[in-house]
Protein backbone atom coordinates (compact mmCIF):
# COMPACT_ATOMS: atom_id res chain seq x y z
CA UNK A 1 0.00 0.00 0.00
CA UNK A 2 2.75 2.43 0.82
CA UNK A 3 4.30 1.76 -2.56
CA UNK A 4 1.03 2.51 -4.27
CA UNK A 5 0.63 5.82 -2.44
CA UNK A 6 4.14 6.91 -3.40
CA UNK A 7 3.49 6.13 -7.04
CA UNK A 8 0.23 8.09 -7.02
CA UNK A 9 1.99 11.00 -5.33
CA UNK A 10 4.63 11.14 -8.10
CA UNK A 11 2.17 10.95 -10.99
CA UNK A 12 0.09 13.86 -9.79
CA UNK A 13 2.90 16.26 -10.93
CA UNK A 14 2.24 15.36 -14.55
CA UNK A 15 -1.48 15.92 -14.24
CA UNK A 16 -2.49 19.34 -15.69
CA UNK A 17 -5.29 19.70 -13.15
CA UNK A 18 -2.69 19.77 -10.38
CA UNK A 19 -1.16 22.99 -11.78
CA UNK A 20 -4.46 24.63 -12.67
CA UNK A 21 -5.27 24.62 -8.96
CA UNK A 22 -1.78 25.97 -8.11
CA UNK A 23 -1.01 29.03 -10.43
CA UNK A 24 2.33 29.85 -8.75
CA UNK A 25 3.69 26.41 -9.54
CA UNK A 26 2.30 26.70 -13.08
CA UNK A 27 4.20 29.99 -13.57
CA UNK A 28 7.39 28.44 -12.18
CA UNK A 29 7.04 25.49 -14.55
CA UNK A 30 6.56 27.86 -17.50
CA UNK A 31 9.69 29.82 -16.59
CA UNK A 32 11.71 26.62 -16.32
CA UNK A 33 10.38 25.51 -19.71
CA UNK A 34 11.31 28.85 -21.37
CA UNK A 35 14.86 28.82 -19.96
CA UNK A 36 15.39 25.21 -21.00
CA UNK A 37 14.16 25.98 -24.52
CA UNK A 38 16.42 29.03 -24.82
CA UNK A 39 19.41 27.09 -23.54
CA UNK A 40 18.79 24.28 -26.01
CA UNK A 41 18.26 26.70 -28.94
CA UNK A 42 21.37 28.73 -28.07
CA UNK A 43 23.53 25.61 -27.98
CA UNK A 44 22.13 24.48 -31.33
CA UNK A 45 22.79 27.89 -32.87
CA UNK A 46 26.35 28.01 -31.53
CA UNK A 47 26.98 24.52 -32.81
CA UNK A 48 25.59 25.38 -36.26
CA UNK A 49 27.58 28.66 -36.44
CA UNK A 50 30.68 26.78 -35.39
CA UNK A 51 30.13 24.22 -38.14
CA UNK A 52 29.67 27.00 -40.72
CA UNK A 53 32.81 28.82 -39.52
CA UNK A 54 34.84 25.63 -39.66
CA UNK A 55 33.56 24.97 -43.17
CA UNK A 56 34.47 28.50 -44.26
CA UNK A 57 37.95 28.12 -42.82
CA UNK A 58 38.38 24.78 -44.59
CA UNK A 59 37.31 26.35 -47.88
CA UNK A 60 39.65 29.32 -47.34
CA UNK A 61 42.58 27.06 -46.54
CA UNK A 62 41.78 24.97 -49.60
CA UNK A 63 41.59 28.13 -51.75
CA UNK A 64 44.90 29.45 -50.46
CA UNK A 65 46.56 26.08 -51.00
CA UNK A 66 45.31 26.10 -54.58
CA UNK A 67 46.64 29.61 -55.10
CA UNK A 68 50.03 28.67 -53.70
CA UNK A 69 50.17 25.64 -55.96
CA UNK A 70 49.30 27.80 -58.96
CA UNK A 71 51.94 30.34 -57.95
CA UNK A 72 54.56 27.63 -57.67
CA UNK A 73 53.72 26.46 -61.17
CA UNK A 74 53.89 30.07 -62.44
CA UNK A 75 50.25 30.18 -63.59
CA UNK A 76 48.72 32.90 -61.43
CA UNK A 77 49.25 35.31 -58.59
CA UNK A 78 52.33 37.11 -59.78
CA UNK A 79 51.64 36.43 -63.45
CA UNK A 80 54.58 36.36 -65.82
CA UNK A 81 56.80 38.85 -64.07
CA UNK A 82 60.37 39.38 -65.01
CA UNK A 83 60.11 37.59 -68.35
CA UNK A 84 63.33 38.60 -70.06
CA UNK A 85 63.74 40.39 -73.36
CA UNK A 86 63.98 37.00 -75.05
CA UNK A 87 61.01 35.45 -73.27
CA UNK A 88 62.70 33.24 -70.69
CA UNK A 89 60.71 31.29 -68.11
CA UNK A 90 59.00 32.98 -65.20
CA UNK A 91 60.97 34.01 -62.18
CA UNK A 92 60.00 32.31 -58.91
CA UNK A 93 57.86 34.18 -56.41
CA UNK A 94 59.26 35.44 -53.13
CA UNK A 95 58.85 32.93 -50.33
CA UNK A 96 57.54 35.75 -48.15
CA UNK A 97 54.31 36.14 -50.16
CA UNK A 98 51.64 36.86 -47.56
CA UNK A 99 48.23 35.08 -47.71
CA UNK A 100 46.46 38.41 -47.13
CA UNK A 101 48.47 39.96 -49.97
CA UNK A 102 47.48 37.04 -52.19
CA UNK A 103 43.80 37.59 -51.40
CA UNK A 104 44.01 41.32 -52.04
CA UNK A 105 46.00 40.84 -55.23
CA UNK A 106 43.30 38.48 -56.48
CA UNK A 107 40.63 41.09 -55.68
CA UNK A 108 42.54 43.66 -57.75
CA UNK A 109 42.92 41.08 -60.51
CA UNK A 110 39.14 40.51 -60.42
CA UNK A 111 38.68 44.27 -60.81
CA UNK A 112 40.95 44.23 -63.87
CA UNK A 113 38.99 41.32 -65.35
CA UNK A 114 35.74 43.24 -64.81
CA UNK A 115 37.13 46.45 -66.36
CA UNK A 116 38.68 44.61 -69.30
CA UNK A 117 35.65 42.41 -69.96
CA UNK A 118 33.43 45.49 -70.03
CA UNK A 119 35.78 47.17 -72.51
CA UNK A 120 35.85 44.01 -74.65
CA UNK A 121 32.05 43.74 -74.62
CA UNK A 122 31.08 47.34 -75.26
CA UNK A 123 34.07 49.24 -76.71
CA UNK A 124 36.44 46.77 -78.38
CA UNK A 125 38.99 48.58 -80.57
CA UNK A 126 37.88 52.03 -79.42
CA UNK A 127 40.02 54.26 -77.27
CA UNK A 128 37.87 54.25 -74.16
CA UNK A 129 34.63 52.88 -72.74
CA UNK A 130 31.68 54.95 -71.60
CA UNK A 131 30.29 52.43 -69.11
CA UNK A 132 26.91 54.03 -68.45
CA UNK A 133 26.20 54.45 -72.17
CA UNK A 134 27.77 51.03 -72.86
CA UNK A 135 29.61 52.30 -75.92
CA UNK A 136 33.13 53.12 -77.03
CA UNK A 137 34.56 56.57 -77.79
CA UNK A 138 37.72 57.53 -79.67
CA UNK A 139 39.36 60.07 -77.39
CA UNK A 140 42.76 59.57 -79.07
CA UNK A 141 41.83 59.22 -82.71
CA UNK A 142 40.82 55.56 -82.64
CA UNK A 143 44.15 53.98 -81.68
CA UNK A 144 42.67 51.47 -79.26
CA UNK A 145 44.19 53.40 -76.33
CA UNK A 146 42.62 51.29 -73.56
CA UNK A 147 43.64 48.08 -75.31
CA UNK A 148 47.28 49.16 -75.76
CA UNK A 149 47.41 50.73 -72.29
CA UNK A 150 46.20 47.42 -70.81
CA UNK A 151 48.54 45.02 -72.62
CA UNK A 152 51.29 44.89 -70.00
CA UNK A 153 48.79 44.84 -67.13
CA UNK A 154 47.14 41.77 -68.66
CA UNK A 155 50.54 40.17 -69.17
CA UNK A 156 51.79 40.85 -65.63
CA UNK A 157 48.56 39.52 -64.11
CA UNK A 158 48.82 36.32 -66.14
CA UNK A 159 45.55 36.92 -68.03
CA UNK A 160 46.75 34.95 -71.04
CA UNK A 161 43.52 34.56 -73.02
CA UNK A 162 42.70 38.27 -72.77
CA UNK A 163 46.27 39.16 -73.71
CA UNK A 164 46.22 36.93 -76.80
CA UNK A 165 42.97 38.47 -78.05
CA UNK A 166 44.47 41.93 -77.58
CA UNK A 167 47.66 40.85 -79.34
CA UNK A 168 45.64 39.64 -82.34
CA UNK A 169 43.89 43.01 -82.57
CA UNK A 170 47.25 44.83 -82.51
CA UNK A 171 48.63 42.58 -85.25
CA UNK A 172 45.55 42.63 -87.51
CA UNK A 173 43.61 45.84 -86.83
CA UNK A 174 45.84 48.52 -85.32
CA UNK A 175 46.28 51.25 -87.94
CA UNK A 176 48.01 54.56 -87.20
CA UNK A 177 47.28 56.16 -90.56
CA UNK A 178 44.60 58.41 -89.13
CA UNK A 179 43.68 61.92 -90.17
CA UNK A 180 43.74 62.96 -86.55
CA UNK A 181 45.59 65.69 -84.65
CA UNK A 182 47.17 63.67 -81.87
CA UNK A 183 48.80 64.82 -78.65
CA UNK A 184 52.50 63.90 -78.98
CA UNK A 185 52.69 63.49 -75.20
CA UNK A 186 49.60 61.33 -74.70
CA UNK A 187 50.36 59.16 -77.73
CA UNK A 188 53.94 58.65 -76.58
CA UNK A 189 53.27 57.69 -72.97
CA UNK A 190 50.26 55.48 -73.71
CA UNK A 191 50.88 53.98 -77.15
CA UNK A 192 54.65 54.05 -77.69
CA UNK A 193 55.27 53.28 -74.01
CA UNK A 194 52.64 50.54 -73.87
CA UNK A 195 53.97 48.81 -76.99
CA UNK A 196 57.63 48.94 -75.93
CA UNK A 197 56.79 47.67 -72.46
CA UNK A 198 54.83 44.75 -73.88
CA UNK A 199 57.72 43.97 -76.21
CA UNK A 200 60.13 43.98 -73.27
CA UNK A 201 57.85 41.63 -71.33
CA UNK A 202 56.86 39.24 -74.11
CA UNK A 203 59.66 39.48 -76.68
CA UNK A 204 57.00 39.60 -79.42
CA UNK A 205 58.36 41.75 -82.28
CA UNK A 206 54.92 42.84 -83.49
CA UNK A 207 54.82 45.30 -80.59
CA UNK A 208 58.21 46.78 -81.45
CA UNK A 209 57.21 47.15 -85.12
CA UNK A 210 54.03 48.99 -84.16
CA UNK A 211 55.94 51.22 -81.72
CA UNK A 212 58.33 52.20 -84.51
CA UNK A 213 55.42 52.96 -86.86
CA UNK A 214 53.72 55.39 -84.50
CA UNK A 215 57.02 56.97 -83.35
CA UNK A 216 57.95 57.72 -86.96
CA UNK A 217 54.66 59.58 -87.34
CA UNK A 218 55.36 61.65 -84.20
CA UNK A 219 58.99 62.46 -84.99
CA UNK A 220 58.42 65.59 -87.18
CA UNK A 221 57.06 67.36 -84.09
CA UNK A 222 60.69 67.90 -82.99
CA UNK A 223 61.62 69.72 -86.20
CA UNK A 224 61.67 73.21 -84.65
CA UNK A 225 64.46 75.84 -84.53
CA UNK A 226 65.13 75.09 -80.85
CA UNK A 227 64.42 71.36 -80.92
CA UNK A 228 61.62 71.88 -78.34
CA UNK A 229 58.77 69.91 -79.94
CA UNK A 230 55.36 71.08 -80.99
CA UNK A 231 52.79 69.22 -78.91
CA UNK A 232 50.26 68.23 -81.61
CA UNK A 233 50.75 66.44 -84.93
CA UNK A 234 48.46 64.91 -87.53
CA UNK A 235 49.17 61.17 -87.68
CA UNK A 236 48.51 60.93 -91.41
CA UNK A 237 49.79 64.26 -92.72
CA UNK A 238 52.25 65.62 -90.17
CA UNK A 239 51.75 69.39 -89.81
CA UNK A 240 52.97 69.76 -86.22
CA UNK A 241 51.66 72.72 -84.20
CA UNK A 242 50.64 73.80 -80.73
CA UNK A 243 47.13 74.33 -79.37
CA UNK A 244 45.80 77.86 -79.64
CA UNK A 245 45.15 78.20 -75.91
CA UNK A 246 48.90 78.10 -75.10
CA UNK A 247 49.57 81.20 -77.21
CA UNK A 248 51.84 79.19 -79.48
CA UNK A 249 53.99 77.87 -76.64
CA UNK A 250 54.84 74.24 -75.96
CA UNK A 251 53.97 72.71 -72.59
CA UNK A 252 56.83 71.66 -70.29
CA UNK A 253 55.50 68.20 -69.39
CA UNK A 254 54.36 67.56 -72.97
CA UNK A 255 57.84 68.38 -74.28
CA UNK A 256 59.95 66.69 -71.61
CA UNK A 257 58.13 63.38 -71.17
CA UNK A 258 59.11 61.44 -74.28
CA UNK A 259 62.71 60.70 -73.41
CA UNK A 260 62.24 57.25 -71.85
CA UNK A 261 60.14 55.88 -74.69
CA UNK A 262 62.23 57.24 -77.58
CA UNK A 263 65.56 56.31 -75.98
CA UNK A 264 64.20 52.79 -75.44
CA UNK A 265 63.11 52.65 -79.09
CA UNK A 266 66.59 53.60 -80.31
CA UNK A 267 68.12 50.99 -78.02
CA UNK A 268 65.85 48.24 -79.34
CA UNK A 269 65.95 49.15 -83.04
CA UNK A 270 69.54 50.36 -83.27
CA UNK A 271 68.32 53.57 -84.96
CA UNK A 272 69.65 56.64 -83.09
CA UNK A 273 67.19 59.17 -84.56
CA UNK A 274 64.58 58.79 -81.82
CA UNK A 275 67.06 59.25 -78.99
CA UNK A 276 68.79 62.20 -80.65
CA UNK A 277 65.53 64.14 -81.00
CA UNK A 278 64.38 63.75 -77.41
CA UNK A 279 67.77 64.16 -75.75
CA UNK A 280 68.31 67.42 -77.61
CA UNK A 281 65.34 68.83 -75.69
CA UNK A 282 67.09 68.21 -72.37
CA UNK A 283 70.38 69.66 -73.65
CA UNK A 284 68.53 72.76 -74.81
CA UNK A 285 66.75 73.26 -71.49
CA UNK A 286 69.96 72.60 -69.58
CA UNK A 287 71.67 75.53 -71.30
CA UNK A 288 69.62 78.00 -69.28
CA UNK A 289 68.51 75.77 -66.41
CA UNK A 290 67.63 78.01 -63.44
CA UNK A 291 69.47 77.72 -60.08
CA UNK A 292 66.38 76.26 -58.40
CA UNK A 293 65.72 73.85 -61.29
CA UNK A 294 62.07 74.91 -61.56
CA UNK A 295 60.73 75.67 -65.03
CA UNK A 296 57.43 77.37 -65.92
CA UNK A 297 54.88 75.26 -67.78
CA UNK A 298 55.21 77.18 -71.10
CA UNK A 299 58.30 77.05 -73.34
CA UNK A 300 58.66 78.84 -76.70
CA UNK A 301 59.50 76.15 -79.32
CA UNK A 302 61.00 78.66 -81.76
CA UNK A 303 63.46 80.31 -79.38
CA UNK A 304 63.66 77.71 -76.62
CA UNK A 305 62.96 80.40 -74.02
CA UNK A 306 60.74 80.20 -70.96
CA UNK A 307 57.45 82.11 -70.91
CA UNK A 308 56.04 83.80 -67.80
CA UNK A 309 53.74 81.13 -66.40
CA UNK A 310 53.04 78.83 -63.47
CA UNK A 311 55.67 76.62 -61.85
CA UNK A 312 54.05 73.44 -60.60
CA UNK A 313 54.53 69.77 -59.85
CA UNK A 314 50.91 69.31 -60.90
CA UNK A 315 49.28 69.48 -64.32
CA UNK A 316 51.56 70.42 -67.25
CA UNK A 317 54.75 70.39 -65.17
CA UNK A 318 54.88 67.11 -63.23
CA UNK A 319 56.34 64.41 -65.47
CA UNK A 320 59.20 66.59 -66.77
CA UNK A 321 60.81 66.27 -63.32
CA UNK A 322 59.85 62.60 -63.10
CA UNK A 323 61.71 61.80 -66.34
CA UNK A 324 64.90 63.57 -65.26
CA UNK A 325 65.18 60.94 -62.53
CA UNK A 326 63.88 57.99 -64.51
CA UNK A 327 66.09 58.42 -67.59
CA UNK A 328 69.04 58.30 -65.18
CA UNK A 329 67.70 55.01 -63.79
CA UNK A 330 66.83 53.71 -67.27
CA UNK A 331 70.46 54.19 -68.35
CA UNK A 332 71.66 52.32 -65.25
CA UNK A 333 73.04 55.50 -63.62
CA UNK A 334 76.16 55.71 -65.79
CA UNK A 335 78.14 58.80 -66.80
CA UNK A 336 76.11 58.95 -70.02
CA UNK A 337 73.02 59.94 -68.04
CA UNK A 338 74.66 61.76 -65.13
CA UNK A 339 73.39 65.16 -66.31
CA UNK A 340 69.80 63.97 -65.89
CA UNK A 341 70.44 63.19 -62.22
CA UNK A 342 72.22 66.49 -61.71
CA UNK A 343 69.30 68.43 -63.19
CA UNK A 344 66.87 66.41 -61.07
CA UNK A 345 68.76 67.12 -57.84
CA UNK A 346 68.76 70.83 -58.70
CA UNK A 347 64.99 70.65 -59.21
CA UNK A 348 64.49 68.86 -55.90
CA UNK A 349 66.26 71.74 -54.19
CA UNK A 350 63.66 73.95 -55.84
CA UNK A 351 60.85 71.62 -54.78
CA UNK A 352 61.82 72.17 -51.14
CA UNK A 353 61.10 75.89 -51.58
CA UNK A 354 57.49 75.02 -52.49
CA UNK A 355 56.83 72.90 -49.39
CA UNK A 356 54.45 74.34 -46.82
CA UNK A 357 52.53 72.80 -43.92
CA UNK A 358 48.90 73.33 -43.05
CA UNK A 359 47.38 74.31 -39.75
CA UNK A 360 46.33 72.86 -37.44
CA UNK A 361 47.31 69.35 -38.65
CA UNK A 362 50.66 70.15 -40.28
CA UNK A 363 49.97 68.40 -43.59
CA UNK A 364 52.96 68.93 -45.90
CA UNK A 365 51.95 70.09 -49.40
CA UNK A 366 53.51 71.48 -52.58
CA UNK A 367 52.53 75.03 -53.53
CA UNK A 368 52.36 76.41 -57.04
CA UNK A 369 54.35 79.52 -57.96
CA UNK A 370 53.93 82.25 -60.49
CA UNK A 371 56.69 84.86 -60.44
CA UNK A 372 57.55 85.19 -56.76
CA UNK A 373 54.03 84.50 -55.47
CA UNK A 374 53.02 81.15 -54.01
CA UNK A 375 49.51 79.69 -54.23
CA UNK A 376 48.39 77.24 -51.55
CA UNK A 377 47.00 74.74 -54.03
CA UNK A 378 48.08 71.17 -54.79
CA UNK A 379 46.81 68.90 -57.57
CA UNK A 380 46.19 65.22 -56.96
CA UNK A 381 48.45 64.85 -60.01
CA UNK A 382 51.31 66.12 -57.83
CA UNK A 383 50.85 63.06 -55.61
CA UNK A 384 53.32 61.27 -57.89
CA UNK A 385 56.01 63.32 -56.10
CA UNK A 386 56.24 61.20 -52.91
CA UNK A 387 57.02 58.13 -55.01
CA UNK A 388 59.53 60.06 -57.11
CA UNK A 389 61.30 61.40 -54.02
CA UNK A 390 61.44 57.95 -52.45
CA UNK A 391 62.79 56.43 -55.67
CA UNK A 392 65.46 59.10 -56.02
CA UNK A 393 66.47 59.31 -52.35
CA UNK A 394 68.92 56.40 -52.61
CA UNK A 395 71.13 58.40 -54.97
CA UNK A 396 71.97 60.90 -52.22
CA UNK A 397 74.33 60.60 -49.27
CA UNK A 398 72.83 59.28 -46.00
CA UNK A 399 71.68 62.61 -44.54
CA UNK A 400 70.07 63.90 -47.76
CA UNK A 401 68.54 60.49 -48.48
CA UNK A 402 66.90 60.45 -45.04
CA UNK A 403 65.61 64.01 -45.50
CA UNK A 404 64.00 63.37 -48.88
CA UNK A 405 62.53 60.02 -47.84
CA UNK A 406 61.00 61.69 -44.79
CA UNK A 407 59.51 64.41 -47.03
CA UNK A 408 58.15 61.70 -49.34
CA UNK A 409 56.40 60.05 -46.39
CA UNK A 410 54.93 63.36 -45.23
CA UNK A 411 53.57 64.17 -48.68
CA UNK A 412 52.15 60.65 -49.06
CA UNK A 413 50.23 61.13 -45.79
CA UNK A 414 48.75 64.34 -47.21
CA UNK A 415 47.78 62.62 -50.47
CA UNK A 416 46.16 59.75 -48.58
CA UNK A 417 44.13 62.33 -46.66
CA UNK A 418 42.97 63.81 -49.96
CA UNK A 419 41.01 60.55 -50.13
CA UNK A 420 40.09 60.17 -46.48
CA UNK A 421 38.76 63.73 -46.15
CA UNK A 422 35.78 63.24 -48.50
CA UNK A 423 32.48 61.40 -47.87
CA UNK A 424 33.23 58.91 -50.67
CA UNK A 425 36.87 58.39 -49.52
CA UNK A 426 37.96 59.27 -53.08
CA UNK A 427 40.15 62.30 -53.80
CA UNK A 428 39.12 65.39 -55.71
CA UNK A 429 41.20 66.78 -58.56
CA UNK A 430 42.90 69.46 -56.45
CA UNK A 431 42.96 70.89 -52.93
CA UNK A 432 43.38 74.31 -51.34
CA UNK A 433 45.01 74.95 -47.97
CA UNK A 434 43.77 77.76 -45.76
CA UNK A 435 45.14 78.87 -42.35
CA UNK A 436 43.45 76.98 -39.54
CA UNK A 437 41.38 74.84 -41.91
CA UNK A 438 43.91 72.32 -43.28
CA UNK A 439 42.70 71.15 -46.69
CA UNK A 440 39.52 71.66 -48.68
CA UNK A 441 38.64 70.09 -52.00
CA UNK A 442 38.70 72.47 -54.97
CA UNK A 443 37.74 70.84 -58.26
CA UNK A 444 35.70 67.97 -56.88
CA UNK A 445 35.64 65.31 -59.58
CA UNK A 446 37.60 62.05 -59.46
CA UNK A 447 38.56 60.41 -62.76
CA UNK A 448 40.15 57.22 -61.37
CA UNK A 449 43.64 58.73 -61.18
CA UNK A 450 46.63 56.61 -60.07
CA UNK A 451 49.15 59.06 -58.59
CA UNK A 452 48.56 58.40 -54.90
CA UNK A 453 48.57 54.60 -55.19
CA UNK A 454 51.66 54.93 -57.39
CA UNK A 455 53.49 56.66 -54.52
CA UNK A 456 52.19 54.12 -52.01
CA UNK A 457 53.62 51.36 -54.23
CA UNK A 458 57.08 52.96 -54.28
CA UNK A 459 57.08 53.68 -50.55
CA UNK A 460 56.06 50.13 -49.72
CA UNK A 461 58.69 48.67 -52.06
CA UNK A 462 61.44 50.92 -50.72
CA UNK A 463 60.62 50.93 -46.98
CA UNK A 464 58.77 47.64 -46.45
CA UNK A 465 56.24 49.53 -44.30
CA UNK A 466 52.92 47.67 -44.64
CA UNK A 467 51.00 50.81 -43.65
CA UNK A 468 51.22 51.86 -47.28
CA UNK A 469 49.56 48.60 -48.31
CA UNK A 470 46.71 49.30 -45.89
CA UNK A 471 46.22 52.80 -47.28
CA UNK A 472 46.21 51.40 -50.81
CA UNK A 473 43.66 48.76 -49.85
CA UNK A 474 41.37 51.43 -48.40
CA UNK A 475 41.58 53.42 -51.64
CA UNK A 476 40.85 50.29 -53.69
CA UNK A 477 37.78 49.56 -51.57
CA UNK A 478 36.56 53.13 -52.12
CA UNK A 479 36.89 52.63 -55.90
CA UNK A 480 34.98 49.35 -55.61
CA UNK A 481 32.20 50.97 -53.59
CA UNK A 482 31.78 54.17 -55.59
CA UNK A 483 33.10 53.56 -59.12
CA UNK A 484 32.27 49.96 -60.00
CA UNK A 485 29.09 49.39 -61.98
CA UNK A 486 27.88 46.38 -63.96
CA UNK A 487 29.47 47.62 -67.20
CA UNK A 488 32.88 48.77 -65.94
CA UNK A 489 34.28 51.53 -63.73
CA UNK A 490 33.37 55.21 -63.81
CA UNK A 491 34.72 58.35 -62.22
CA UNK A 492 32.74 60.67 -59.99
CA UNK A 493 31.48 64.10 -60.99
CA UNK A 494 31.64 65.07 -57.34
CA UNK A 495 33.48 63.21 -54.56
CA UNK A 496 31.19 64.85 -52.01
CA UNK A 497 27.92 63.54 -53.45
CA UNK A 498 29.15 60.41 -55.26
CA UNK A 499 27.37 61.31 -58.52
CA UNK A 500 28.95 59.19 -61.26
CA UNK A 501 30.36 60.25 -64.62
CA UNK A 502 30.42 58.18 -67.82
CA UNK A 503 34.08 57.43 -68.59
CA UNK A 504 36.47 54.60 -67.82
CA UNK A 505 39.84 56.26 -68.35
CA UNK A 506 42.46 54.07 -70.03
CA UNK A 507 44.95 54.86 -67.26
CA UNK A 508 42.70 53.16 -64.72
CA UNK A 509 43.67 49.83 -66.31
CA UNK A 510 47.22 50.88 -67.22
CA UNK A 511 48.17 52.47 -63.92
CA UNK A 512 45.71 52.47 -61.04
CA UNK A 513 44.96 48.74 -61.10
CA UNK A 514 48.55 47.81 -62.03
CA UNK A 515 50.06 49.73 -59.12
CA UNK A 516 47.46 48.30 -56.75
CA UNK A 517 48.23 44.78 -57.99
CA UNK A 518 51.97 45.33 -57.53
CA UNK A 519 51.37 46.87 -54.10
CA UNK A 520 50.26 43.40 -52.98
CA UNK A 521 52.86 41.46 -55.00
CA UNK A 522 56.35 40.41 -53.90
CA UNK A 523 59.19 42.79 -54.76
CA UNK A 524 60.49 40.37 -57.38
CA UNK A 525 57.45 41.07 -59.55
CA UNK A 526 58.68 43.80 -61.92
CA UNK A 527 61.72 44.39 -59.73
CA UNK A 528 62.82 48.02 -59.44
CA UNK A 529 66.37 46.74 -59.90
CA UNK A 530 65.51 45.66 -63.46
CA UNK A 531 62.61 47.82 -64.61
CA UNK A 532 61.65 51.50 -64.59
CA UNK A 533 58.06 52.68 -65.08
CA UNK A 534 57.18 55.39 -67.56
CA UNK A 535 54.64 58.00 -66.51
CA UNK A 536 51.78 55.73 -67.69
CA UNK A 537 53.06 52.86 -65.49
CA UNK A 538 54.49 50.91 -68.43
CA UNK A 539 57.61 49.05 -67.17
CA UNK A 540 60.64 49.44 -69.43
CA UNK A 541 63.73 47.29 -69.05
CA UNK A 542 66.80 49.04 -67.61
CA UNK A 543 69.66 49.06 -70.12
CA UNK A 544 73.15 50.30 -69.40
CA UNK A 545 74.29 53.26 -71.52
CA UNK A 546 77.93 53.86 -72.38
CA UNK A 547 77.56 56.68 -74.92
CA UNK A 548 79.15 60.05 -74.21
CA UNK A 549 77.04 62.11 -71.85
CA UNK A 550 74.49 64.09 -73.82
CA UNK A 551 76.14 63.20 -77.17
CA UNK A 552 74.60 59.96 -78.30
CA UNK A 553 75.63 58.90 -81.80
CA UNK A 554 73.62 55.69 -81.86
CA UNK A 555 76.74 53.49 -81.79
CA UNK A 556 76.94 53.09 -78.03
CA UNK A 557 77.01 49.71 -76.32
CA UNK A 558 73.76 48.61 -74.73
CA UNK A 559 73.47 45.79 -72.26
CA UNK A 560 70.55 44.58 -70.20
CA UNK A 561 71.07 45.11 -66.49
CA UNK A 562 71.96 41.80 -64.98
CA UNK A 563 69.98 41.65 -61.95
CA UNK A 564 52.44 65.15 -66.77
CA UNK A 565 50.94 63.06 -65.80
CA UNK A 566 47.91 62.47 -67.91
CA UNK A 567 45.36 65.18 -68.50
CA UNK A 568 42.45 62.71 -68.76
CA UNK A 569 39.08 63.66 -70.09
CA UNK A 570 36.77 65.65 -67.90
CA UNK A 571 33.66 63.93 -66.55
CA UNK A 572 31.01 63.53 -69.22
CA UNK A 573 28.01 65.71 -68.44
Amino acid sequence: MARSRSSLSTWRYVNPAYYLKRPKRLALLFIVFVFATLLFWDRQTIFRDHEEEVEKMKNEVSHLQSLLEEIKSGQSGAGKENVSHKGNANKKLDVSDDPIDIQRREKVKDAMIHAWSSYEKYAWGHDELQPQSKKGVDSFGGLGATLIDSLDTLYIMGLDEQFQRAREWVAESLDFNKNYDASVFETTIRVVGGLISTYDLSGDKIFLEKAKDIADRLLPAWDTPSGIPFNIINLAHGNPHNPGWTGGDSILADSGTEQMEFIALSQRTGDPKYQLKVENVILELNKTFPPDGLLPIYINPLRGTRSYSTVTFGAMGDSFYEYLLKVWIQGNKTAAVKHYREMWETSMGGLESLVRRSTPSSFAYLCERIGSSLTDKMDELACFAPGMLALGSSGYGPAEAKKFLSLAEELAWTCYNFYQSTPTKLAGENYFFNPGQDMSVGTSWNILRPETVESLFYLWRLTGNKTYQEWGWNIFQAFEKNSRIDSGYVGLKDVNTGVKDNMMQSFFLAETLKYLYLLFSPSSVISLDEWVFNTEAHPIKIMTRHDLAGKSDGKHIIETRSRARKEGRLPDN
